[in-house]
């Protein structure tokens, strides 16, 4: 007969498998896991800790993105840009270092132990627009479309390097069916107009 533990155990994970077998502490604690259970379920091998308040359960197959997983729920405001936008469109040779993350302006700074991050700060438009939201191992991560990453990163040509930036618009011209009016949207929100044009012109 299954003790009082086992019970609130497997009543927790069934708690779990509703949210994509995902969910940091305040969230569990507010559907009801006490945090005895929590630390249990810890302890004895059926959660497994991706990051601090962050846990998982651990018989679910392995992630097949967990830093992206991981930011998107410790940093849910924010958005995957630059660099490791460019690896999740497949539109780069760099393997990010650390997850390159948008932030709006104004916005608390996150503390991750893990992975590392680098925070970009946007405002106004040039922070919303372009947001898609993709699905990561059972999480929704918000991501930006390739025209706008396209966009943020001739913004950012002198931290990321030139020599990505026309690497990504030759993957795109090659990989997608480029979208022109979006890229020239995004170009005019991100204020690079002017210079990406003669790219597109004689790259697109």
């Amino acid at each position: 007969m299954a003790s009082a533990a086992d019970k609130q155990i497997a009543s927790a994970k069934q708690v779990f498998q509703r949210f994509g077998g995902i969910l940091r502490t305040g969230e569990a604690l507010q559907h009801g896991i006490h945090r005895r259970t929590l630390y249990a379920m810890r302890d004895s091998g059926v959660l497994e800790r991706l990051d601090r308040g962050l846990y998982r359960l651990a018989d679910l197959p392995p992630l097949s993105d967990p830093d992206l997983v991981t930011v998107a729920r410790k940093i849910p405001r924010g958005v995957i840009c630059l660099i490791s936008a460019l690896s999740f469109h497949e539109l780069t040779t760099q393997i990010p270092h650390a997850v390159y993350v948008a932030l709006k302006r104004g916005a608390e700074t996150p503390r991750l132990a893990w992975p590392p991050v680098r925070i970009f700060w946007f405002s106004g438009e040039a922070f919303t627009a372009g947001i898609e939201q993709h699905e990561i191992d059972g999480a929704t991560v918000r991501i930006y479309s390739a025209e706008k990453t396209l966009a943020d990163c001739f913004k950012y040509r002198n931290k990321i390097g030139m020599d990505t930036v026309l690497e990504a618009l030759t993957f795109y011209r090659e990989r997608k069916k480029p979208r022109l009016m979006e890229l020239n949207q995004f170009a005019r929100i991100c204020r690079v107009e002017k210079i990406m044009r003669p790219y597109i012109e004689a790259r697109l």
